[in-house]
């Protein structure tokens, strides 16, 4: 599987990353995601009862009530999971296909936080807007079939298709394949300026 974005570094919170679509196989993507999925549950469970059974030898009674030691066994085990992902899983060939489907959902929300910005400039024939809200339509379309959500994509065919020929009326090219983080930018300036 094809996966450009697994070398970009990550931004900062409050930027936008420059995310390119790839050609992935759903059923791939699916399996791909549970084998990873299983084995951070693994590591979890592993360091959880880890950290409890660590924590009650040394502190816990014999007999005794040693629930709050085995809830913090846990919270250490969710921490360290949490880092370990962050820091080292998310790096790995496995984990591909979820840092994949995490960076399409997280470029998907940056759109759809500036979505009365970019109608906005689509009604005004703005090419920054258009092309963003192509690539939001390419890019849902994706994160509903990576999902088997297919009912999801059929509800959305009209208003795709509806767009997809403005542009063309518009002469702008239709494969917006790449979030451009200027786009956001230029719709968010659009709006500002109406309010001077």
């Amino acid at each position: 599987m094809h996966d450009s974005a697994s070398t970009d570094k990550t931004p900062p919170a409050n930027s936008v990353a420059c995310f390119t679509l790839s050609t992935i196989n759903p059923e791939q993507y699916r399996q791909q995601t549970r084998k990873a999925t299983w084995i951070i549950i693994a590591v979890f469970i592993v360091l959880a009862m880890l950290f409890s059974s660590t924590l009650v030898m040394l502190f816990g009674e014999a007999g005794g009530d040693n629930f709050r030691l085995n809830l913090a066994g846990v919270v250490a085990g969710v921490i360290l999971t949490a880092g370990l992902v962050r820091q080292i899983f998310n790096k790995k060939s496995w984990m591909a296909a979820n840092m994949y489907g995490w960076r399409l959902k997280r470029s998907l929300m940056s759109v759809t936080n500036v979505m009365h910005h970019v109608t906005a400039g689509v009604t005004e024939h703005n090419h920054a807007a258009i092309k963003l809200l192509r690539f939001y339509h390419l890019g849902l379309m994706q994160m509903h079939q990576l999902d088997g959500n297919t009912s999801e994509i059929s509800q959305m065919v009209h208003e795709v298709d509806q767009h997809k020929s403005l542009m063309q009326e518009l002469s702008i090219e239709a494969e917006q394949q790449t979030l451009d983080p200027a786009w956001i930018q230029a719709v968010k300036a659009i709006k500002a300026q109406k309010t001077l």
